[in-house]
């Protein structure tokens, strides 16, 4: 994946949108932007335009799987979220999800995650 694509990264907490940032910061990426819930991430994924999106599954007023429901396959979506049931999973990669991850999680295995997209 391009290091200049710009990234969304969609999380409620402010926390883990700073960790993501730091590890996507590390291998290269520089253009981000940050959304605190679904209708946030929705509207900015409309206006931005980013060619990938880290979308959690539970956040106020619009969770995960509804914003990936709109965005559908017209970008990269990477689900990473504390929610691991398999038939979560399996739903989120049915609706366009390129993959999944589980919190907490490894550094170097998100890391690896998106070098490979």
């Amino acid at each position: 994946m391009d290091k200049k694509t710009k990234v969304l990264i969609a999380d409620d907490s402010a926390f883990m949108r700073k960790v993501l940032k730091d590890i996507l910061q590390n291998i290269g990426f520089t253009d981000f932007i940050e959304a605190e819930n679904g209708n946030d991430a929705l509207a900015k994924y409309k206006s931005e335009k980013p060619g990938l999106v880290l979308l959690d599954v539970i956040m106020p007023e619009k969770d995960g799987l509804q914003v990936l429901k709109e965005i559908g396959t017209q970008t990269k979506v990477m689900i990473i979220s504390a929610v691991g049931q398999g038939s979560m999973i399996e739903e989120a990669k049915l609706y366009g999800a390129v993959d999944y991850i589980v919190k907490p999680f490894d550094k170097e295995a998100v890391e690896a995650k998106i070098k490979n997209l």
